[in-house]
């Protein structure tokens, strides 16, 4: 299975770690954190690493090149960042069957293979980590509401009055179903094309989503203390081992 990784981003709210380089490029616990996402990728059992580069795109291209642990790299360029749907079109040309979906900028600790192995059940269009948070936090995420059987029914991005505390993280698996959702997607008032109106646009017609609960944590490194906290998690296990 293909893994895709989102790696565009600026991330201006991580300055002044990112003042020279790109988002993905930030050393978490003395490797950035596109390693950490690889290497998890590799675990799954990913084929080929399909990487969504943007600002200082070249930093990343230098630093590992076509290959990565012997797993073939793709790139390619999200010229300007307008959300993650429109992030997920770029390699819509070099994908032709389920594959995996990484946020660049998330660690995880955390039963990622539970997800991989629901997508490849071929009972469900896509299937992704959610986790439940403080309910004055939810409005910061996409939530989402799921049915007695774990099957997703409505997603929201950032809403005001969440209806639910729970979120999506940034781990997903899809089939191809979602590149044309991701077409019909309009931009929101954030004026971008959002992933959580991509999987409701699926959900509507008919589609089967599968939410699946993580076991484990993660870190979204969206600001430096974010950045400490994963560096922490991740001594913390390694100590345990």
């Amino acid at each position: 299975m293909k893994a895709v990784v989102l790696a565009a981003g600026e991330g201006t709210r991580l300055r002044p770690l990112t003042e020279d380089k790109p988002k993905g490029m930030v050393e978490v616990d003395g490797k950035p954190i596109l390693t950490h996402c690889f290497d998890q990728l590799a675990e799954l059992g990913a084929d080929e690493l399909v990487v969504v580069v943007g600002y200082r795109k070249q930093d990343i291209i230098e630093h590992y090149g076509d290959a990565y642990e012997e797993i073939p790299i793709t790139y390619a360029h999200q010229r300007e960042q307008q959300g993650l749907a429109h992030a997920l079109l770029t390699v819509e040309e070099h994908i032709d069957d389920d594959f995996m979906l990484i946020l660049g900028d998330n660690i995880f600790q955390a039963n990622l293979d539970d997800v991989v192995r629901r997508q490849r059940e071929d009972r469900a269009d896509a299937a992704f980590l959610v986790e439940e948070v403080d309910w004055e936090d939810a409005s910061r995420y996409g939530v989402c509401d799921t049915n007695k059987y774990g099957e997703v029914t409505d997603v929201v991005e950032k809403p005001d009055d969440p209806p639910s505390n729970l979120v999506m993280t940034g781990f997903y698996t899809f089939s191809p179903a979602i590149f044309h959702a991701c077409h019909l997607v309009q931009p929101s008032n954030r004026g971008e094309y959002e992933i959580s109106e991509a999987i409701d646009l699926l959900i509507q017609s008919g589609r089967t989503i599968d939410a699946i609960g993580i076991e484990g944590w993660r870190v979204d490194v969206g600001y430096p203390e974010d950045r400490d906290k994963a560096e922490e998690l991740l001594q913390e296990r390694e100590v345990e081992v």
